[in-house]
């Protein structure tokens, strides 16, 4: 949910200041004019009276016109959003989310180990040892959030719900030890893990526990969230944390958070000396370091079960119980040291766990740049300057399995001594054979049949996944040994029952990008071994195909993937001067390249080419053969009657005729969790609502169902699920009158350390994107269009709005990071997208016409609208630059730098553009499939034109009762001189 900051508040301050200036002065003036006009300046009654009465009057009707412009100006935004009607999920919308919720856990939850077939639980009495287990993870903090307004299911409860029995004693002793999970949030962070100490297990506890049950269920939980990663040394400079032990460190310096703390080392070795048969639950969406694991074989099984949402801990319960056979597998690769992966040294600047070796403040920061500092106001209201920072993505395309299958296959590292558990793995109750068919190619298609069938006795699902091992030559294109290519979800399979998959994918899906000579998409030719894996490393059987002569996807009329234009370098100059992960020689060069960074200076050209609120000018990049558009055109057209045209089609053009520039300004500059409504084309206001796992409305407080998060989807490998998932939002959209959805996020677990992993899929870029995929088609379907998000390379929570420069070789730019997006427009159909935070290279990506023009609509074609993450100014965030790059839309609802200041041609071109998109995506989505729609005046307009309604009678009364008492006066003194003036003498008598 949106966590209100004292950054907003003054930004509205700002916004409201030169209007309540306005109205201090006419207060003042009227009291001025009150004192000046007296007995000694203004002696007659009368008119000192009508003075002081119409200084009033004046005031008040001016101090009425100002509240009344503040109110339709600045604060339009926060008060549409505010007083929206509240609309509620209906009770057929709660059963169907519940259980749908309930499902995707179910095929989420991931079975790492079962010894001695140690699950499901043999027993319906269970020992549940572990703070979490009162405390679980439900989803992530921040966008993360889940809705207080229904009923959550608990771990606990979950187990309970399957007829498991829980030892109470434990659970008693968990809570009241403490009631509240710490709060790691958006601002601020506490990483403290509340466990009991186990000297603090009495013995009468223990033995209790043992004649109650000889089963013990571990719980291990991590939480992340929105704003910052997950501490890569917990001893580090501004971590919170605090010890559960006086006796005792929980973490010594260099470690981190993803591995077990002292006092759940503890409470392991308690439980593992009392139980020999022991489950361990880790409930967190970050892959957790289990290097501990061989040290106790007490310890038969482990459930990695990704945070749950509100109803997800049932299926966690069944699975226990055997009700429900676990068919999830791993959406990202576990390791035995977390510190030793490619990426760790350049992830967030602390994980060196050395100061001088990572900059100022343990962050990576430019120590040259201060030239091109930027001042913004940060959430506690205060002044904040910050100097650009930045991240290598030094691995290039070696990103999770792919450098590990790679570096074995090369003898750079033992895999077994490496990688504990595969991208890809996981285990189910039962057994499955499958059995791969002849390999077709044909036509660039490559397809075969896979038949799958269930050997053991219990049903379940199984899933069959796809990779390829490209050609590679030493020194030339990068290319892992392992990609997954393509993948299938089962059926559920009866014993003994058989399912036979179809798998087809194009050859070009195999096709390499080649950033130094063909500067494109190539397929190179020769061998490609084809395999069905069980995981990313173990291979069920193979077979080959050859692609006879390379090809180079270059040309309009052979391009890569449906792409509307040939796909080029577009992105050379984000390559910087960083060394990146070669396999050249065995992969030579690692530990140059994966080394911490040690220059800490801005290159010369990166200098000249940084832009940022305090060198951009508009005025520069104006161009002087732009013509001015048509605004304010009167041709009548209202926007319902746009619904399902084409966005060419000719009666757009005599639309955005129609809107002033004062119009196109406020679509560009109020996106913040809606659009604003505009009456020149009869636009109604629409709401956004954020939320990766549900929909939250910021303003008037209400949620949907929270979903297990976007890691357990991944989990499930299931592209049905993720299809219906969006569906559902859609369902929950038309019930709550929410039009767009800020998700699904679909950044890449470069590093298990993100504070977001829990909201992004996976690893892997193919998995990422068919989740992604399939939610935004399914929403789609039902008229809600989503933003999919971070557009691009927002891999990290550190620095992201502290100018932080992103650079990544074209390449892993291409392959990686921008394949899941590319896949969401394609195939599901994305209407909307929200940008991300940090630079790419020296470039804003919110100002990236690299990224936002000639990738996304040229060689994708999209037709929608881009809008900012939240705008927050940051010193760099600003609506002139943005809106000529392609970004449409400010992420705002309060007056700062969202707002279009040049007027030029050229401004007024982009203006238009923009307009477009937003409106485009608007009137395609279902609050105008039935025509023009019909809403009620705002709540806070009527009261504004019933203020105006008393104002003006107000004003004519005393108007009318100053004049007649002015009158009065005046003839009141008439009278009395005319009464003292003295009788004039007559004639004198003659006599």
């Amino acid at each position: 949910m949106l966590q209100i900051n004292m950054a907003d508040v003054m930004n509205v301050i700002g916004s409201l200041t030169p209007y309540l200036i306005a109205i201090g002065v006419l207060f003042a003036l009227a009291l001025i004019i009150t004192f000046a006009v007296n007995k000694k300046t203004v002696k007659e009654v009368a008119t000192r009276k009508i003075v002081h009465s119409e200084s009033w009057l004046v005031a008040l009707v001016g101090i009425v016109v100002a509240v009344s412009m503040m109110l339709t100006g600045p604060l339009s935004t926060l008060l549409n959003n505010a007083t929206t009607t509240k609309y509620m999920l209906s009770d057929t919308t709660v059963s169907k989310a519940n259980e749908l919720a309930k499902e995707v856990q179910s095929e989420a939850i991931t079975m790492l180990k079962n010894d001695d077939s140690n699950l499901p639980l043999s027993n319906k009495k269970v020992n549940v040892f572990g703070w979490g287990s009162t405390n679980p993870v439900y989803g992530g903090t921040g966008s993360g959030s889940m809705s207080d307004q229904y009923e959550t299911v608990s771990m606990l409860d979950g187990m309970k719900q399957a007829g498991i029995e829980t030892n109470s004693e434990l659970t008693k002793l968990y809570t009241d030890y403490r009631k509240d999970r710490p709060m790691v949030a958006m601002w601020s962070q506490d990483w403290t893990l509340p466990e009991v100490p186990a000297k603090q297990y009495s013995d009468k506890l223990i033995s209790d526990a043992k004649d109650f049950s000889d089963e013990a269920v571990i719980t291990i939980t991590r939480v992340g969230g929105e704003g910052a990663d997950l501490p890569t040394n917990m001893k580090a400079k501004g971590i919170t944390y605090n010890n559960n032990s006086k006796d005792y460190e929980d973490f010594k310096d260099g470690e981190h958070f993803l591995q077990l703390s002292q006092t759940e080392r503890d409470m392991i070795d308690l439980v593992t000396k009392n139980f020999k048969k022991v489950t361990l639950v880790y409930n967190g969406a970050n892959a957790f370091q289990f290097d501990f694991l061989s040290q106790y074989p007490q310890i038969k099984s482990v459930l990695w079960c990704p945070p749950a949402g509100q109803t997800g801990f049932s299926a966690l319960g069944e699975v226990l119980a055997g009700d429900v056979n676990p068919s999830g597998k791993t959406s990202d690769t576990f390791v035995k040291d977390l510190t030793k992966t490619a990426v760790f040294n350049n992830t967030d600047g602390t994980a060196a766990g050395n100061a001088s070796s990572v900059g100022t403040n343990g962050k990576f920061t430019y120590d040259n740049a201060d030239d091109l500092a930027a001042s913004y106001m940060g959430f506690s209201g205060d002044k904040v300057t910050v100097t650009p920072t930045f991240v290598n993505y030094v691995e290039g395309i070696y990103v999770g399995y792919k450098f590990y299958e790679t570096a074995a296959d090369e003898g750079l590292i033992n895999y077994d001594d490496t990688v504990m558990f595969p991208f890809g793995y996981g285990l189910s109750y039962t057994t499955f054979k499958q059995e791969m068919g002849k390999v077709s190619y044909k036509n660039g298609k490559i397809s075969f049949d896979v038949t799958v069938t269930n050997t053991g006795d219990k049903a379940g699902k199984d899933v069959v996944e796809v990779y390829y091992n490209p050609p590679y030559t030493d020194g030339g294109i990068e290319k892992a040994s392992k990609n997954l290519v393509a993948f299938e979800k089962t059926k559920k399979l009866e014993p003994g029952a058989s399912q036979t998959v179809k798998i087809e994918f194009d050859d070009d899906d195999m096709a390499s990008y080649d950033q130094k000579d063909a500067k494109a998409y190539v397929l190179e030719q020769g061998d490609y071994d084809i395999s069905i894996q069980s995981d990313s490393h173990h291979v069920i059987d193979h077979q080959k195909v050859t692609v006879k002569d390379t090809v180079t996807y270059n040309s309009d009329s052979n391009t890569h993937n449906g792409d509307a234009v040939a796909a080029t370098n577009e992105f050379d100059y984000a390559a910087g001067d960083v060394t990146y992960l070669s396999r050249a020689g065995h992969f030579a060069n690692y530990a140059k390249a994966t080394a911490a960074p040690t220059n800490f200076s801005m290159s010369d050209e990166a200098k000249a080419e940084f832009t940022n609120n305090s060198n951009y000018g508009p005025k520069k990049y104006d161009n002087d053969s732009d013509e001015m558009p048509t605004t304010g055109a009167k041709n009548g057209l209202k926007l319902y009657q746009m619904y399902g045209k084409d966005y060419d089609d000719a009666d757009w053009d005599k639309l955005l005729d129609q809107l002033t520039f004062d119009d196109m300004d406020n679509l560009i500059a109020n996106g913040g969790y809606g659009t604003p409504a505009v009456k020149s084309v009869g636009k109604i206001q629409l709401t956004d609502a954020d939320g990766p796992a549900s929909l939250n409305n910021n303003f008037t407080g209400v949620g949907s169902i929270g979903f297990p998060a976007s890691t357990a989807f991944a989990c499930t490998w299931n592209r049905d699920l993720a299809k219906q998932f969006g569906e559902m939002i859609g369902d929950m959209a038309h019930d709550m009158h929410v039009a767009g959805w800020y998700a699904p996020a679909m950044n890449i677990h470069r590093s298990a350390f993100s504070g977001r992993t829990f909201e992004y899929f996976s690893e892997d870029s193919l998995l990422s994107g068919a989740m992604a995929s399939n939610e935004i088609a399914g929403a789609k379907s039902k008229g809600v269009y989503s933003f999919m998000k971070h557009f691009a390379l927002n891999d990290q929570e550190t620095n992201r709005t502290n100018m932080v420069c992103t650079w990544a070789n074209e390449q892993s730019i291409r392959e990686t990071y921008l394949k899941p997006f590319e896949m969401s427009v394609k195939e599901g159909g994305a209407q909307a997208v929200m940008s991300s935070f940090n630079y790419i290279g020296y470039t804003y990506a919110g100002a990236s016409s690299n990224l936002l023009q000639t990738v996304l609509r040229g060689e994708w074609g999209f037709k929608g609208f881009v809008l900012t993450d939240y705008f927050g100014g940051y010193g760099y965030q600003n609506a002139d630059q943005e809106v000529r790059a392609g970004n449409d839309s400010m992420l705002a609802t309060t007056k700062i730098t969202n707002h279009i200041t040049d007027k030029s041609a050229t401004s007024v071109k982009a203006m238009r553009q923009a307009a477009h998109n937003i409106l485009y995506t608007a009137a395609n989505s279902w609050q105008y499939a039935n025509g023009e729609p019909k809403v009620a005046t705002p709540i806070w307009k009527t009261a504004m034109y019933v203020a105006w309604g008393v104002t003006a009678v107000l004003v004519i009364g005393l108007e009318i009762v100053a004049i007649k008492r002015y009158l009065n006066r005046k003839k009141a003194v008439a009278t009395v001189e005319s009464a003292a003036e003295p009788v004039a003498a007559g004639p004198a008598n003659a006599e």
